[in-house]
Protein backbone atom coordinates (compact mmCIF):
# COMPACT_ATOMS: atom_id res chain seq x y z
CA UNK A 1 0.00 0.00 0.00
CA UNK A 2 1.05 3.27 -1.24
CA UNK A 3 1.26 6.40 0.88
CA UNK A 4 -1.17 7.53 -1.30
CA UNK A 5 -3.34 5.17 -0.21
CA UNK A 6 -2.27 6.01 3.33
CA UNK A 7 -3.98 9.44 3.02
CA UNK A 8 -6.85 8.18 1.45
CA UNK A 9 -7.85 6.13 4.56
CA UNK A 10 -6.95 8.87 6.80
CA UNK A 11 -9.50 10.83 4.47
CA UNK A 12 -12.10 8.02 5.03
CA UNK A 13 -11.75 8.45 8.55
CA UNK A 14 -11.82 12.08 8.57
CA UNK A 15 -15.42 11.99 6.81
CA UNK A 16 -16.49 8.88 8.38
CA UNK A 17 -16.21 11.22 11.58
CA UNK A 18 -17.90 14.43 10.29
CA UNK A 19 -20.59 12.55 9.37
CA UNK A 20 -20.80 11.12 12.67
CA UNK A 21 -20.42 14.42 14.40
CA UNK A 22 -23.37 15.51 11.84
CA UNK A 23 -25.66 12.50 12.60
CA UNK A 24 -25.13 13.18 16.37
CA UNK A 25 -25.87 16.38 16.07
CA UNK A 26 -29.10 15.49 14.34
CA UNK A 27 -29.77 12.85 16.86
CA UNK A 28 -29.52 14.71 20.20
CA UNK A 29 -30.99 17.91 18.98
CA UNK A 30 -33.37 17.45 16.05
CA UNK A 31 -35.19 14.19 15.92
CA UNK A 32 -37.83 14.35 18.83
CA UNK A 33 -38.04 11.90 21.87
CA UNK A 34 -39.27 8.84 21.73
CA UNK A 35 -42.39 8.17 23.45
CA UNK A 36 -41.81 5.28 25.84
CA UNK A 37 -37.63 5.58 25.73
CA UNK A 38 -37.68 9.58 26.27
CA UNK A 39 -34.43 10.85 25.99
CA UNK A 40 -32.66 7.28 26.25
CA UNK A 41 -33.40 6.13 23.07
CA UNK A 42 -31.25 8.54 21.36
CA UNK A 43 -28.72 6.04 22.88
CA UNK A 44 -29.68 4.13 19.73
CA UNK A 45 -28.07 6.50 16.95
CA UNK A 46 -24.45 5.55 17.74
CA UNK A 47 -25.14 2.08 19.19
CA UNK A 48 -27.10 0.80 16.32
CA UNK A 49 -24.96 1.96 13.61
CA UNK A 50 -21.99 0.45 15.84
CA UNK A 51 -23.95 -3.14 15.71
CA UNK A 52 -24.10 -2.98 12.01
CA UNK A 53 -20.67 -1.86 11.22
CA UNK A 54 -19.25 -4.52 14.09
CA UNK A 55 -21.35 -7.65 12.07
CA UNK A 56 -20.06 -6.13 8.81
CA UNK A 57 -16.03 -5.75 10.07
CA UNK A 58 -16.42 -9.74 11.92
CA UNK A 59 -17.62 -10.77 8.32
CA UNK A 60 -14.47 -9.31 6.43
CA UNK A 61 -12.36 -10.79 9.42
CA UNK A 62 -13.99 -14.67 7.76
CA UNK A 63 -13.33 -13.33 3.87
CA UNK A 64 -9.76 -12.19 4.44
CA UNK A 65 -8.65 -15.60 6.50
CA UNK A 66 -10.73 -17.67 4.08
CA UNK A 67 -8.64 -15.28 1.07
CA UNK A 68 -5.35 -15.96 2.55
CA UNK A 69 -5.93 -19.68 2.76
CA UNK A 70 -6.63 -20.17 -0.77
CA UNK A 71 -4.87 -16.97 -2.29
CA UNK A 72 -1.61 -17.68 -0.22
CA UNK A 73 -1.29 -13.60 -0.78
CA UNK A 74 1.01 -11.64 2.29
CA UNK A 75 -1.77 -8.60 1.51
CA UNK A 76 -4.83 -10.94 2.67
CA UNK A 77 -3.02 -11.69 6.01
CA UNK A 78 -2.24 -7.93 6.51
CA UNK A 79 -5.98 -6.86 5.69
CA UNK A 80 -7.08 -9.75 8.57
CA UNK A 81 -5.03 -8.33 10.93
CA UNK A 82 -6.71 -4.81 10.14
CA UNK A 83 -9.82 -6.23 10.65
CA UNK A 84 -9.50 -8.64 13.25
CA UNK A 85 -8.07 -5.47 15.50
CA UNK A 86 -11.08 -3.19 13.86
CA UNK A 87 -13.54 -5.42 14.99
CA UNK A 88 -12.55 -5.79 18.70
CA UNK A 89 -12.56 -2.27 18.91
CA UNK A 90 -16.33 -2.19 17.86
CA UNK A 91 -17.19 -4.83 19.35
CA UNK A 92 -16.42 -3.55 22.75
CA UNK A 93 -17.57 -0.39 22.05
CA UNK A 94 -20.85 -1.91 21.08
CA UNK A 95 -21.01 -3.81 24.43
CA UNK A 96 -20.29 -0.52 26.00
CA UNK A 97 -23.00 1.29 24.64
CA UNK A 98 -25.27 -1.22 24.97
CA UNK A 99 -24.34 -1.66 28.98
CA UNK A 100 -25.44 2.32 29.31
CA UNK A 101 -28.71 1.83 27.22
CA UNK A 102 -29.50 -1.17 29.37
CA UNK A 103 -29.11 0.59 32.63
CA UNK A 104 -32.18 2.97 32.87
CA UNK A 105 -34.24 0.37 30.06
CA UNK A 106 -33.41 -3.07 31.06
CA UNK A 107 -32.42 -2.16 34.74
CA UNK A 108 -29.31 -3.48 35.10
CA UNK A 109 -25.84 -2.74 33.23
CA UNK A 110 -25.35 -6.59 31.98
CA UNK A 111 -27.68 -9.52 31.84
CA UNK A 112 -26.42 -12.95 30.03
CA UNK A 113 -29.20 -12.90 27.78
CA UNK A 114 -28.72 -15.33 24.24
CA UNK A 115 -27.31 -11.95 22.22
CA UNK A 116 -25.41 -10.24 25.03
CA UNK A 117 -23.69 -14.11 25.95
CA UNK A 118 -22.91 -14.72 22.40
CA UNK A 119 -21.71 -11.29 21.47
CA UNK A 120 -19.67 -11.44 24.76
CA UNK A 121 -18.07 -14.85 23.14
CA UNK A 122 -17.28 -13.20 19.65
CA UNK A 123 -15.52 -10.31 21.51
CA UNK A 124 -13.15 -12.46 23.72
CA UNK A 125 -12.55 -14.96 20.71
CA UNK A 126 -11.04 -12.14 18.71
CA UNK A 127 -9.36 -11.03 21.55
CA UNK A 128 -7.73 -14.37 21.78
CA UNK A 129 -6.83 -14.05 17.90
CA UNK A 130 -5.21 -10.58 18.43
CA UNK A 131 -3.01 -12.67 21.22
CA UNK A 132 -2.31 -15.41 18.87
CA UNK A 133 -0.91 -12.99 16.62
CA UNK A 134 1.03 -10.95 19.13
CA UNK A 135 2.94 -14.30 20.39
CA UNK A 136 3.84 -16.20 17.50
CA UNK A 137 7.07 -14.87 15.26
CA UNK A 138 7.03 -16.83 12.59
CA UNK A 139 4.89 -14.59 10.02
CA UNK A 140 3.72 -17.78 7.81
CA UNK A 141 2.49 -20.08 11.05
CA UNK A 142 0.93 -16.53 12.73
CA UNK A 143 -1.31 -16.03 9.50
CA UNK A 144 -2.01 -20.02 8.68
CA UNK A 145 -2.88 -20.34 12.45
CA UNK A 146 -4.81 -16.86 12.93
CA UNK A 147 -6.80 -17.62 10.07
CA UNK A 148 -8.10 -20.67 10.95
CA UNK A 149 -8.93 -19.29 14.20
CA UNK A 150 -10.75 -16.34 12.69
CA UNK A 151 -12.80 -18.64 10.27
CA UNK A 152 -13.85 -21.19 13.40
CA UNK A 153 -14.79 -17.84 15.73
CA UNK A 154 -16.61 -16.34 12.50
CA UNK A 155 -18.98 -19.30 13.25
CA UNK A 156 -20.31 -16.63 16.00
CA UNK A 157 -21.30 -14.13 13.85
CA UNK A 158 -24.60 -15.47 12.76
CA UNK A 159 -25.00 -16.96 16.02
CA UNK A 160 -24.98 -13.30 17.33
CA UNK A 161 -27.88 -11.87 15.01
CA UNK A 162 -29.90 -14.64 14.67
CA UNK A 163 -29.93 -15.20 18.74
CA UNK A 164 -33.05 -12.76 19.23
CA UNK A 165 -35.13 -15.23 16.89
CA UNK A 166 -33.70 -18.41 18.27
CA UNK A 167 -34.52 -18.22 21.70
CA UNK A 168 -36.16 -15.80 23.96
CA UNK A 169 -34.19 -12.70 24.41
CA UNK A 170 -34.58 -9.10 26.65
CA UNK A 171 -32.77 -7.56 23.44
CA UNK A 172 -35.27 -6.39 20.89
CA UNK A 173 -35.53 -7.59 17.55
CA UNK A 174 -33.25 -5.96 14.56
CA UNK A 175 -35.22 -2.68 13.37
CA UNK A 176 -35.75 -2.30 9.81
CA UNK A 177 -36.75 0.80 7.63
CA UNK A 178 -40.05 -0.20 7.90
CA UNK A 179 -40.40 -0.40 11.89
CA UNK A 180 -37.90 3.11 12.21
CA UNK A 181 -40.25 6.23 12.04
CA UNK A 182 -39.14 8.76 10.13
CA UNK A 183 -38.13 11.31 12.41
CA UNK A 184 -35.52 8.47 13.25
CA UNK A 185 -34.32 7.57 10.01
CA UNK A 186 -31.82 10.42 9.28
CA UNK A 187 -29.88 10.47 12.29
CA UNK A 188 -29.42 6.73 12.14
CA UNK A 189 -28.09 6.22 8.40
CA UNK A 190 -26.06 9.03 9.12
CA UNK A 191 -24.19 7.85 11.95
CA UNK A 192 -24.40 4.21 10.11
CA UNK A 193 -22.67 5.88 6.63
CA UNK A 194 -20.09 7.59 9.34
CA UNK A 195 -19.40 5.18 11.37
CA UNK A 196 -18.74 2.67 8.14
CA UNK A 197 -16.45 5.05 6.75
CA UNK A 198 -14.40 5.83 10.07
CA UNK A 199 -14.26 2.10 10.22
CA UNK A 200 -13.01 1.49 6.44
CA UNK A 201 -10.34 4.55 7.16
CA UNK A 202 -8.88 2.91 10.03
CA UNK A 203 -8.92 -0.87 8.57
CA UNK A 204 -6.92 0.73 5.95
CA UNK A 205 -4.51 2.37 7.77
CA UNK A 206 -4.26 -0.47 10.30
CA UNK A 207 -3.31 -2.94 7.44
CA UNK A 208 -0.99 -0.63 6.15
CA UNK A 209 0.81 -0.62 10.17
CA UNK A 210 1.01 -4.63 9.45
CA UNK A 211 2.40 -4.57 5.75
CA UNK A 212 5.36 -1.74 7.06
CA UNK A 213 6.18 -4.75 10.31
CA UNK A 214 5.70 -7.40 7.66
CA UNK A 215 8.01 -6.07 5.43
CA UNK A 216 10.66 -5.90 8.50
CA UNK A 217 10.22 -9.27 9.93
CA UNK A 218 10.66 -10.61 5.96
CA UNK A 219 13.72 -8.69 5.48
CA UNK A 220 16.96 -10.50 5.63
CA UNK A 221 18.93 -9.79 8.97
CA UNK A 222 22.50 -7.76 8.80
CA UNK A 223 25.57 -9.92 8.65
CA UNK A 224 26.60 -10.84 12.25
CA UNK A 225 30.70 -10.58 12.84
CA UNK A 226 33.10 -10.86 15.08
CA UNK A 227 32.05 -11.06 19.01
CA UNK A 228 27.56 -11.27 17.67
CA UNK A 229 28.38 -14.21 15.66
CA UNK A 230 29.95 -16.15 19.07
CA UNK A 231 26.52 -14.24 20.72
CA UNK A 232 24.45 -16.00 18.05
CA UNK A 233 25.85 -18.85 18.72
CA UNK A 234 25.37 -18.94 22.45
CA UNK A 235 21.75 -17.86 22.10
CA UNK A 236 20.67 -20.60 19.98
CA UNK A 237 21.59 -22.82 23.43
CA UNK A 238 20.55 -21.34 25.51
CA UNK A 239 -29.53 -11.46 38.58
CA UNK A 240 -32.08 -9.56 35.82
CA UNK A 241 -35.08 -6.75 36.23
CA UNK A 242 -37.12 -6.45 33.74
CA UNK A 243 -38.33 -2.89 32.78
CA UNK A 244 -41.57 -1.44 31.44
CA UNK A 245 -43.18 1.79 31.17
CA UNK A 246 -42.29 5.31 30.07
CA UNK A 247 -38.63 5.51 31.51
CA UNK A 248 -38.22 9.70 32.25
CA UNK A 249 -34.84 11.79 32.26
CA UNK A 250 -32.22 10.06 30.59
CA UNK A 251 -29.82 12.53 29.07
CA UNK A 252 -27.27 11.70 31.67
CA UNK A 253 -26.94 8.32 30.11
CA UNK A 254 -26.73 9.47 26.74
CA UNK A 255 -24.51 12.36 26.91
CA UNK A 256 -22.53 8.77 28.56
CA UNK A 257 -23.03 6.90 25.81
CA UNK A 258 -21.70 9.54 22.87
CA UNK A 259 -18.62 10.38 24.71
CA UNK A 260 -18.26 6.98 24.99
CA UNK A 261 -18.43 6.51 21.25
CA UNK A 262 -16.61 9.69 20.62
CA UNK A 263 -13.28 8.60 22.75
CA UNK A 264 -13.19 5.44 21.57
CA UNK A 265 -13.23 5.98 18.57
CA UNK A 266 -10.82 9.24 18.71
CA UNK A 267 -8.09 6.98 20.88
CA UNK A 268 -7.90 4.40 18.35
CA UNK A 269 -7.28 6.71 15.64
CA UNK A 270 -4.58 8.69 17.54
CA UNK A 271 -3.09 5.04 18.40
CA UNK A 272 -3.18 4.23 15.14
CA UNK A 273 -1.74 7.20 13.48
CA UNK A 274 1.36 7.05 16.54
CA UNK A 275 2.14 2.73 15.11
CA UNK A 276 1.71 4.01 11.61
CA UNK A 277 4.53 6.69 11.79
CA UNK A 278 6.72 4.67 14.34
CA UNK A 279 6.81 1.76 11.48
CA UNK A 280 7.54 4.27 8.91
CA UNK A 281 10.36 5.19 11.18
CA UNK A 282 11.54 1.31 11.49
CA UNK A 283 10.79 0.82 7.88
CA UNK A 284 13.08 3.78 6.74
CA UNK A 285 15.84 2.64 9.12
CA UNK A 286 15.32 -1.66 7.72
CA UNK A 287 17.49 -3.17 4.60
CA UNK A 288 15.35 -4.15 1.68
CA UNK A 289 13.65 -7.71 1.46
CA UNK A 290 14.50 -10.06 -0.63
CA UNK A 291 13.18 -10.19 -3.83
CA UNK A 292 9.57 -11.94 -4.07
CA UNK A 293 9.51 -11.70 0.35
CA UNK A 294 6.56 -9.94 0.20
CA UNK A 295 4.55 -10.58 -3.10
CA UNK A 296 1.03 -9.61 -3.13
Amino acid sequence: MSERTAKIAYGLAGFGFLLLLIGSWWGLFVAPPEQYMGQVERILYVHVPTAWVAMLAFTSTFVCAVAFLVRNRWRWDSWLEASVEVSVVLGFLLCLQGSIFAKPTWGVWWDWDPRLTSMAILEFAFVGILALRRFVDDPSRRAVWSSVATIIAAVDVPIVYYSVKWWNSLHQLQSNPSTVSSAFYAPLRINAFGVLLLAAGMIALRSRIARLRLQRELAPPPAATGPEVVLAALAGLAGTTAFSGKIQGGWSFVWLAYTATAVSFALYMVSLHYRYRVELRRAARAPSPAAGGTSE
